[in-house]
């Protein structure tokens, strides 16, 4: 078994982190299945956030029972500290516990900071204090924050998009976190979808030994297989290197990451999946995104306004109209039986 050390926060568990925003897709019963087969299995670490609609809900009535056993991670996307309050009040009632392991900044769009505007950090500081949260750490998808939060000191961990996609700019990243002696979360460690084969992804991070991947699982065969790893982890070889080079190849560049940070879209596109739908049909069954309902949403492009607003709130600096303009005609293509 494969361990993971988050830095200064002593937080030791199997490089195995479960990511349960997907849950919030799932009846409650199924997810508290899914929930304890996770546990059972080995898996100890848990991150939600309360965006995640009843994700950190559907945690508490797994887990009550068994707190002390396992690490919580939960986030709040406040932007005063007022809010940060109810959220943190929220969040500790739907899980049912009295304090959480970690609670992080979710994707700020500045580097929360002692006595700075927002009183953000002042009351995370306090929770710290008061025993609600035992570590403060921060999310997000860009870079000059990451590196602002890394240089401040004043993180335990920080969570980051990170899986055999990233370049140089995120392996800086990392090589900051363990300088400081922060935890490193990857977030995204299959790419939103876009990485298939989890042995692949897996064995990339194993050569990371400070990452802890967080797994967004929704199905039991997705959790079965990277129980699995918990006994028998993937190292990388010829053959997984093979997958690695060929998926570089064909994603590296301007693609959708499926943050869902453009969102919400004015005149109702779900900008997240349809602009990278041409992705998606490539790299997974297409079946599930040819039906009436998705080609309705697909239909939706043509409402597009050109306002920009989309392309502002990018992270990563994307065309995002233009890559739906694109997605969109490669769409009609493949519904037309021109492509594929």
């Amino acid at each position: 078994m494969e361990n993971v050390r988050l830095g200064k926060t002593e937080i030791t568990v199997n490089k195995n982190g479960f990511g349960a925003l997907p849950i919030q897709r799932i009846p409650k019963d199924e997810a508290v299945r899914l929930l304890h087969k996770a546990y059972d299995g080995g898996i100890r670490f848990y991150d939600t956030a309360r965006l995640y609609t009843d994700s950190e809900e559907k945690l508490g009535a797994a887990f009550s029972d068994r707190r002390e056993q396992i690490f919580i991670s939960s986030k709040t996307g406040a932007a005063t500290a007022e809010g940060f309050w109810k959220d943190l009040e929220t969040t500790l009632q739907n899980l049912k516990t009295d304090h959480l392991d970690i609670y992080q900044f979710h994707n700020p769009a500045f580097c929360p900071k002692p006595r700075d505007e927002s009183g953000l950090y002042d009351a995370a500081l306090e929770a710290k204090k008061k025993g609600m949260i035992l570590h403060i750490g921060i999310t997000n998808h860009r870079l000059n924050v990451a590196r602002e939060a890394i240089g401040s000191g004043l993180y335990e961990t920080l969570q980051f998009p990170f899986c055999y996609l990233s370049g140089e700019p995120e392996l800086k990243l990392l090589e900051g976190c363990r300088q400081k002696d922060m935890g490193f979360l990857s977030m995204k460690a299959l790419s939103g979808g876009l990485i298939t084969n989890a042995a692949a992804a897996y064995a990339f991070q194993a050569q990371y030994p400070e990452t802890l991947p967080l797994w967004g699982i929704q199905r039991e065969e997705e959790l079965d297989q990277f129980l699995s790893f918990v006994t028998n982890p993937p190292s990388m070889n010829e053959e997984l290197s093979a997958v690695i080079e060929k998926d570089r190849k064909e994603l590296l560049g301007d693609f959708c990451r499926g943050c869902g940070y453009c969102m919400p879209c004015a005149v109702g596109i779900e900008i997240n999946n349809c602009a990278r739908m041409s992705l998606l049909l490539r790299r997974s069954p297409s079946a599930p995104y040819l039906t009436p309902e998705w080609q309705e949403k697909m239909k939706k492009i043509e409402d597009c306004k050109h306002c920009g607003a989309c392309k502002k709130k990018c992270p990563y600096g994307l065309d995002t109209p233009e890559l739906l303009r694109r997605n969109y005609e490669d769409y009609k293509e493949i519904l037309a039986g021109k492509a594929f």
